[in-house]
């Protein structure tokens, strides 16, 4: 499409930049044009190519982004994207667009990403992003998840269900089992709904690996899963009348 935001990541942490640019792929309005680590490489790149918008890092070597910020045109909008709360006035005084706290959920990164398109819509004309499903390409899709300390990748595809254990939720994949610290209710938020079902309150389950299901549960690689009574109205609504 025509008058995508080209944006540039500046972030010290490798596996940061690989979530944005992932992000970044599935919104077509955006285009991605560099990456890199600390704020004097991103200098060198927008001295040299045209950059609308900058998800920025704050606490990289040599230079902060706070201190960067201050240094930019203007005309050059910026998402701060760290993983420390002290500094949301600073930024929000500098004028930042949104100040998101890490890990970033999808969901979070998409409503940015909108605040940036109602600002451009006087002079770009672009219609605000929303998640239709039927434009990704779920082969390639992932989330990540903090397990033991680390941010773990996981493809949906490889998905069965999820199970929630109080603070945190087991998924269950087609070759392994992972705990991660998170609530059932906040993973919902951003997992696709033509893909992902929410049948009890302590379970969600992939659709396209359902095998059989009932008025009272639901069937996937041999384990028998339960349906709430308060969600099987959305059950039938979703895999059709029993």
């Amino acid at each position: 499409m025509n008058n995508r935001i080209k944006c540039l990541i500046v972030d010290d942490e490798p596996l940061a930049r690989e979530i944005i640019e992932n992000y970044i792929s599935r919104i077509n309005h955006l285009e991605l044009i560099d990456s890199c680590a600390n704020a004097l490489e991103a200098f060198n790149i927008i001295t040299n190519k045209n950059i609308d918008l900058i998800f920025l890092d704050i606490q990289m070597p040599e230079l902060n982004g706070i201190d960067f910020l201050k240094d930019l045109s203007p005309s050059t909008q910026v998402i701060f994207t760290t993983a420390y709360s002290d500094y949301a006035v600073d930024a929000f005084n500098l004028e930042a667009i949104d100040y998101l706290l890490k890990p970033i959920e999808f969901s979070r990164f998409l409503k940015s990403i909108n605040k940036v398109l109602k600002l451009l819509d006087t002079t770009n004309s672009i219609p605000p992003v929303t998640t239709n499903t039927e434009e990704i390409d779920y082969q390639d899709v992932f989330i990540y998840l903090k397990v033991e300390k680390k941010m773990q990748k996981i493809f949906l595809k490889d998905i069965f269900f999820i199970e929630s254990l109080k603070n945190y939720i087991k998924i269950k994949t087609s070759d392994r089992e992972i705990i991660a610290y998170k609530g059932i209710s906040s993973i919902e938020s951003t997992l696709p709904s033509k893909k992902f079902l929410r049948v009890h309150r302590s379970f969600i389950v992939a659709i396209d690996n359902i095998q059989a299901f009932s008025t009272t549960e639901i069937e996937i690689k041999g384990i028998k899963i339960p349906v709430g009574r308060n969600y099987r109205e959305s059950v039938k609504e979703t895999l059709g009348y029993f």
